[in-house]
Formats: C-alpha cells, sequence, structure tokens
C-alpha cells in the first residue's frame, strides 16, 4: 500500500518482477477509507500485504490503519519497505508492532524470495534484506547488496495514467538510482551508501528511452517526470549519459513528440548542454537551490554558491526552460538577518513571475547531519517518528508559527495559490514547448506571468513587514490588532490572486484547445 498521487515507481518496480515471476499483485492507495481497503484485502486474500513507509510524517495514517486491520481479524504477513522502514526500523517496529517483517533499501528480490517461501510454507527469517522481531528482540539479517545493472529489472507496473496539461498524460520515470552528493539535510546518501552496493547507478540510455517510447506508442505518453535525486546531466560515471539520451531520443523518433522533466543542483545547468536537452523535450527542471545565502550553503554542504544558482536560473529564463525549486527558508540556524537576505534572494529570481515563490522549513530527517547536530545541542525534539526543534530565537519561533500559520493555505494547501500558480507555469511550460505560438497564447503567458509576479512580491514583502514586528518584540493590543489586519489581508489576497490565476488560465486553456481544433480540422478535412 503507498500513496497514488504519483505513481510509486519503487511499488512499481517490485510488482513488474513479482508479475513476472507469476505472482499478482494489486497496488492500494492508503487514502482510501480504512472499510475499503479491508473489503478489497479480503476479497483478494493476498500472500502478504506490504507498505510503503517512505516519510517519517505519514507515520500516523500508517499506524492507525494497520492496527485497524489487525483489530479486523486480517492476519496475513505484513511487511513494509521504505527509506524510514530501512533506516529506522527499531522505531517503526516500536510505533507498529503488528508488523511481521521489514524489507530493508531496495526491496524488489527479498519481497520476490519473501513471497516465494510464504506460498511454499517455508521458513522466511533467513532472507537477507529482511528484519524482524523474535519476542522482544529484533533480528537483522545481513543487507541485501544493490542491483548494480538497473536495466536487468522489468520496467515498472503502472496505475492508469493521468493527464498533465492539455489532457496530455504523463508518467514518472528515473534514469538511475543514487546520489552522490552528500548534503546535510539529505539521508539519501546514507540510504545508499551501502558497503554490499553501488552508491549511484545509471541506467542504460537507451533502455530509458525504450521504456519511453514504449509508454508513448501503447500508453499515449507524452511528458515524463524523471523522479531521479539528481538527473544524470554532469555524471561522472557516465559524462556522455545526456548526449547519448538525446541521441536515442532522435534514433526513435521521439524529439518534437515528447516533453520531460528533470531534477538536477543548480551548479550543473550549463546553457550549452541545455539547450540541446530542450531541443530534446526537456521542458521543466527541478533545481535544487535551498538556500539564498553563501554560509547557509556551506552549512548544509551543499558545495556551491549562490551565484551559482544565479547563473542557472539566468539560463533557464533564457532558454524558457520552466523550473520549480527547493528552497529552506527556515532553519535551525535561521535569524531575523538570513531571513531577510533570503527573502531578498526570492526576490531576486521570482519577481518576474516566471517561477513561483515557495518555501519550507528544513526538517530534521533521520540519519541526517542536520538531526545529529540537534541532538549535540539538545534541540532535537521527537514525537511519534516525527523529527523537529525550536529555533534559537522565540520571536523567531512565534514569527514561524504565525506566518505558517496565516499563509497555510496559499503555500499547502492542494488547491492553494501556489499550487495553482505552478499549474498555471506547468501549461505555459508545454505550451512553450509543444504547440505552435499565437500572439493570443504569448499575451496570455505575459498576462499570467505579471499575476504571479504580483502574487510572488506580495507574499515576499509581507513576510518582511511582519518580521519587522515580530523582531522588535513588541506586544499589545495594537500589535495582535496590526497582525490581525495581516491575517485577512492574506486571506483576502489569496482568494482575489487564486481567482485571477483561474480566471486567466480557463481563457488561455480555451484559447489553445480552439487552436488545436482548428489544426486537427485543417490537416483531416483538406
Amino acid at each position: 500500500m503507498t500513496f497514488k498521487e504519483y505513481d510509486n515507481l519503487g511499488i512499481g518496480y517490485m510488482a513488474a518482477l513479482l508479475s513476472e515471476k507469476g505472482f499478482a499483485t494489486k497496488v492500494i492507495d492508503i487514502n482510501k477509507k480504512k472499510a475499503s481497503i479491508l473489503k478489497t484485502l479480503k476479497q483478494t486474500d493476498p500472500l502478504l500485504v506490504g507498505f510503503s513507509v517512505v516519510f517519517q510524517y505519514y507515520i500516523d495514517q500508517f499506524i492507525d490503519l494497520i492496527s485497524f486491520l489487525r483489530r479486523e481479524g486480517i492476519n496475513y504477513h505484513f511487511t513494509a519497505g521504505g527509506h524510514y522502514a530501512s533506516l529506522k526500523y527499531d522505531e517503526l517496529f516500536e510505533y507498529i508492532p503488528f508488523l511481521d517483517s521489514i524489507v530493508r533499501f531496495e526491496g524488489e528480490y527479498t519481497i520476490l524470495e519473501l513471497a516465494g517461501c510464504i506460498q511454499r510454507g517455508e521458513n522466511w527469517k533467513r532472507i537477507d534484506g529482511l528484519v524482524y522481531k523474535n519476542k522482544s528482540k529484533i533480528v537483522t539479517n545481513a543487507i541485501r547488496p544493490f542491483e548494480k545493472n538497473l536495466d536487468k529489472f522489468p520496467f515498472p507496473l503502472r496505475s492508469p495514467l493521468r493527464t498533465y496539461a492539455f489532457e496530455l498524460k504523463f508518467a514518472t520515470m528515473i534514469a538511475g538510482r543514487g546520489c552522490l552528493n552528500n548534503c546535510a539535510f539529505c539521508n539519501a546518501k546514507k540510504f545508499y551508501n551501502q558497503k554490499q552496493g553501488f552508491t549511484k547507478r545509471i541506467r542504460k540510455p537507451e533502455m530509458v528511452v525504450e521504456e519511453m517510447s514504449m509508454l508513448y506508442q501503447k500508453k499515449g505518453c507524452s511528458i515524463f517526470l524523471f523522479l531521479d535525486d539528481d538527473f544524470p546531466v554532469k555524471s561522472t560515471i557516465e559524462p556522455e549519459w545526456v548526449k547519448q539520451f538525446c541521441d536515442e531520443l532522435d534514433r526513435t523518433g521521439l524529439t518534437g513528440k515528447i516533453l520531460w522533466k528533470i531534477n538536477c543542483r543548480p551548479d550543473e545547468v550549463d546553457e550549452e548542454s541545455f539547450r540541446l536537452m530542450k531541443r530534446h523535450g526537456l521542458f521543466l527542471i527541478f533545481l535544487g537551490i535551498e538556500d539564498g545565502t553563501d554560509s547557509g550553503l556551506k552549512r548544509m554542504k551543499k558545495n556551491m554558491t549562490v551565484d551559482s544558482s544565479l547563473k542557472a536560473v539566468s539560463i533557464l529564463k533564457k532558454l524558457e526552460i520552466g523550473f520549480d525549486y527547493g528552497f529552506m527558508l527556515f532553519q535551525p540556524s535561521t535569524n531575523y538577518a538570513s531571513l531577510n537576505e533570503n527573502l531578498d534572494f526570492l526576490k531576486q529570481i521570482c519577481n518576474d513571475g516566471f517561477a513561483t515563490v515557495t518555501f519550507n522549513k528544513m526538517m530534521p530527517y533521520y540519519e541526517t547531519r542536520i538531526e545529529k547536530e540537534l541532538v549535540k545541542e539538545g534541540r532535537l525534539k521527537v514525537m511519534a517518528g516525527i523529527r523537529d526543534y525550536d529555533f534559537l530565537n522565540e520571536t523567531m519561533d512565534q514569527y514561524y508559527d504565525f506566518t505558517t500559520d496565516c499563509f497555510r493555505e496559499w503555500l499547502r494547501n492542494r488547491d492553494g495559490l501556489t499550487n495553482t500558480s505552478n499549474w498555471a507555469g506547468s501549461y505555459i511550460s508545454v505550451y512553450l514547448n509543444y504547440f505552435k505560438f499565437t500572439p493570443e497564447g504569448i499575451k496570455f503567458i505575459r498576462k499570467i506571468r505579471k499575476i504571479i509576479s504580483r502574487c510572488n512580491l506580495y507574499i515576499l514583502e509581507t513576510m518582511k513587514e511582519i518580521a519587522v514586528i515580530f523582531e522588535s518584540n513588541q506586544s499589545g493590543y495594537i500589535i495582535n490588532e496590526l497582525l490581525d489586519s495581516y491575517r485577512e489581508n492574506i486571506k483576502t489576497k489569496h482568494e482575489y490572486f487564486r481567482k485571477e490565476i483561474i480566471d486567466t488560465m480557463a481563457d488561455f486553456i480555451s484559447q489553445v484547445e480552439d487552436q488545436q481544433i482548428r489544426a486537427y480540422l485543417e490537416r483531416y478535412t483538406r
């Protein structure tokens, strides 16, 4: 069971291997009602049930569901896997004692062997890659080596493809697994850095394109979202990978028919290679920017500078390649000086509406350097698997709580302004890379970017104004009344900006769809 907002490729690969070996599989969305999940399990009568516990922040949902299923008499073998399950298996057993086993790290071969043993009634407790409880003692078996050649696995099984923009279907993919970077806030290196395996593995470009071609031909998929932690743009392992990948897209005739998105670091962006990728369908990038100060980047062990981020953003804007980004405005060391410097940085890259302002709080994920530093300082707070901390300045805690509450709907809700702006940006990126431009279409794009620009400037300027109030550490009726006025104004602006974007996008989409219909009629009614 997993979250099905996007395809869970880990589950997809395991399901494909199990299917290839004769096992039937079914993927269940954990967001379904518990009674519905219970009914499905009773109808299917499975050998085992797996839970994809990738993120610790959903642990309560898994605890609630698994406890419910056990109370209702479901006695199948329950196993769990994912980053959190692999690295904090002892903690997971404490929170969910109803689990029979935990699959650590990459689970394709382990889950296959586990299913076979349960089917044959054999002892499964010696399987490499498993952890289980023997009464009160946790037994940890040997770690199973990672598969070096990812192309040995069959293509992952997928749910029916959904639409991305303009009725174009999308699929998620990987070009490889692992990450060679060692950022202080991320545990990917810890997950992949096992002596029994290979930290970074990259698929053959021809196999990646073969999978894309299959999805294009058989599933009508036009948009591909690569989920690699770090797409092999500047790979030391395969330095010619991108060129070979683009050559394969040419050879198979996919160039000009598909679009694709990648994740990468700002210091990997250069004009020549990204111009090449754009010609072959690259339309969107997720940039790991994270901080707008050199001192902050140094603390994060990002091994890059603010200038590299600004240069990357400039290149992407010049090439009209859309981008989203990760940014941790709030960190354990955040003070008002660093806060304002980072808000100024966001203004510099987002003031034109090309990208949407977004930011998060750095969370101290398990087995990260940040977590260990907070433990050493006595600042780490843990509750039911959730790790957090307070800031060094009490008023910064108050500022964070207030702004988070005020902008929660704006920044976090599925239908909030940030997601609405990103949705509009995605449509723009698809239009600019997939359709024939029209003067009307360009006018709409300029109008939408102007609206997003106003949204961006409003949130950044408002965040700065509120910071002045909290930094001054004033209190009293007048200050509270002022904060209440900010709260109401933010709510009003959110609804106003959101409606403006939605109404403009409705006209834009209608105009493009009319253009598509006219082009279709011209082509087939001659």
